[in-house]
Formats: C-alpha cells, sequence, structure tokens
C-alpha cells in the first residue's frame, strides 16, 4: 500500500509539477517555451532552433533556406540541390558551423582565376594581406584566423560588400580587439 501511495504521489507531482516554472516543446513548431509566474504575471519566451541562410553561386538551385541552428556549411549546400561541377569549392571550410542570416557563395573556377588574376591579395612591395579579396587559404596566414574565421571573413564580405577600413573586420562574428590588433599590421583594404 506505502509502494502504491508513493507511486500516486509521484505520477501527481510529476504530472502538476513542483513550482512555478514549466518547461514544454512546442510539438508545432521547433520553439521552446518558458513559462515562469511571477507575482501572478505569466512571461513568455520564445526561441527558435532554426536559421536562414543564403546560397548562392555555382550550386544547383541558390535561395534561402531554412536550417537547423546547429547546421554546417555543407548542409546549406545538400538544401540548394549539392554543387555544380563548374564549382570551385576549395576555399570552403564545409564544416563551418552557419549563423543566421549568413551568405554562401560558391565560386566557379573561372569566377575564382578571374578574381586572383583581377586582384591578387598579396603584392611584393609591402606583403600586406588585402582583406577584400584576400581567399579563405590566404587569410588563415594571419595570426588567430582558422579556417573557420577566414570563411566568416569572406561570407561577411561577400554579404556586405567590400570593408572601407581594416577596422570594418571587427564586425565580423568572433573577430575582436585581441585578434584585431594581432593583425592590423599586417592587412590592407
Amino acid at each position: 500500500m506505502k509502494k502504491f501511495f508513493s507511486l500516486v504521489c509521484c505520477s501527481i507531482f510529476i504530472f502538476t509539477g513542483c513550482g512555478k516554472v514549466s518547461y514544454f516543446q512546442s510539438t508545432d513548431s521547433n520553439e521552446v517555451i518558458n513559462e515562469q509566474t511571477d507575482g501572478g504575471e505569466v512571461v513568455v519566451e520564445e526561441s527558435s532552433s532554426t536559421i536562414y541562410v543564403q546560397v548562392a553561386g555555382a550550386v544547383t538551385t541558390p535561395g534561402v533556406y531554412e536550417l537547423q541552428s546547429d547546421s554546417r556549411v555543407y548542409s546549406a549546400i545538400e538544401a540548394a540541390g549539392g554543387l555544380l561541377d563548374s564549382a570551385d569549392d576549395s576555399d570552403i571550410n564545409q564544416a563551418a558551423i552557419l549563423e543566421d542570416g549568413q551568405k554562401i557563395y560558391i565560386y566557379t573556377v573561372e569566377e575564382r582565376e578571374a578574381l586572383e588574376i583581377e586582384a591578387p591579395t598579396q603584392t611584393a612591395n609591402d606583403g600586406l594581406i588585402n582583406i577584400n579579396t584576400a581567399t579563405v587559404g590566404e587569410l588563415t596566414n594571419l595570426p588567430g584566423i582558422g579556417e573557420t574565421k577566414a570563411s566568416q571573413i569572406v561570407a561577411y564580405r561577400d554579404a556586405n560588400g567590400a570593408f572601407s577600413s581594416i577596422d570594418d573586420i571587427k564586425k565580423v562574428a568572433g573577430i575582436g580587439d585581441g585578434i584585431y590588433n594581432q593583425i592590423n599590421s599586417l592587412i590592407k583594404i
């Protein structure tokens, strides 16, 4: 009888809750809703577990795609139908984690060659890396810049246009004063 009574109490406790906070997953979407009663008021917070990214260039179906928030670049490319045969994905880190609102541009081999001929990123005179034309591979030569940050720099540049000053590189997620102070004497626009 004591076991039955304990089981009933536990069941009531589980189904009714024990405090003023309840958490549940909406079945209609990927939104998590957190209700808190605070002095009789109900506060509802919503957070989305999806992001939207634009995939353009040498993919089968360019467009804006809704993906899970922890998706990687390869998922966005797959959502866009995959790469065209003419695509040059040599500078794309397909394992990089995507951010909401990010634009991924896949150059064709011809476009990449034209960019390299028209705008070399390093000049023999000053040895500085031009952040407006550098490839992911070239940007990784900078201290504190790995493939992920280099891909973010290129994605930011593709989405927002050329940097107007070297300080603008701090607008890229993950590049703060610390990294900027390491690279500011090595870059140019």
